[in-house]
């Protein structure tokens, strides 16, 4: 009598598990929600449409929405930081609006901290459909550019 080797239960049951389930390899990526931050007390809005306020530090990347990862097309960013001298003015506020690929970039003067604040850019993100986003970025002193991608909570 020829004897067959049995595996272990927990083995078969991960196997089978996985062969029963072929879509889960196939699925959507899930994305979470950006984390938001404090809107602060110089947000201004209608801030005049642009995709550059001075030169050093650039962000780009894509709007989202949570869940699917799906690019946002139309989203609008309003984009506010203080110039060279940590100060805010009118001419370092900007708009955007994505295209079909959600995509953004932005180039403003490196931020400075001020007042005790580390150095940063404000942005507010909205899209019909999805909830307003209002976060900041930090970047550090040698950073030039930042990569990152906006993700939208659904209504």
């Amino acid at each position: 009598m020829v004897s067959t080797p049995r595996l272990p239960a927990l083995v078969v049951v991960g196997f089978l598990g996985t062969l029963m389930l072929p879509g889960a390899a196939l699925a959507q990526p899930r994305c979470a929600p950006s984390r938001p931050d404090m809107l602060g007390p110089m947000y201004e809005p209608n801030a005049p449409e642009r995709a550059r306020t001075g030169e050093g530090f650039t962000v780009a990347g894509a709007v989202r929405s949570a869940g699917s990862c799906a690019p946002i097309a139309g989203a609008k960013l309003e984009w506010w930081s203080v110039n060279v001298r940590g100060e805010y003015d009118t001419a370092h506020r900007a708009t955007q609006t994505t295209g079909a690929d959600g995509a953004f970039r932005y180039e403003t003067d490196q931020p400075k901290p001020y007042f005790n604040r580390p150095a940063h850019v404000h942005v507010k993100i909205s899209a019909p459909g999805h909830k307003p986003l209002i976060t900041q970025i930090y970047p550090k002193p040698t950073d030039a550019q930042i990569t990152t991608d906006f993700v939208l909570a659904r209504d």
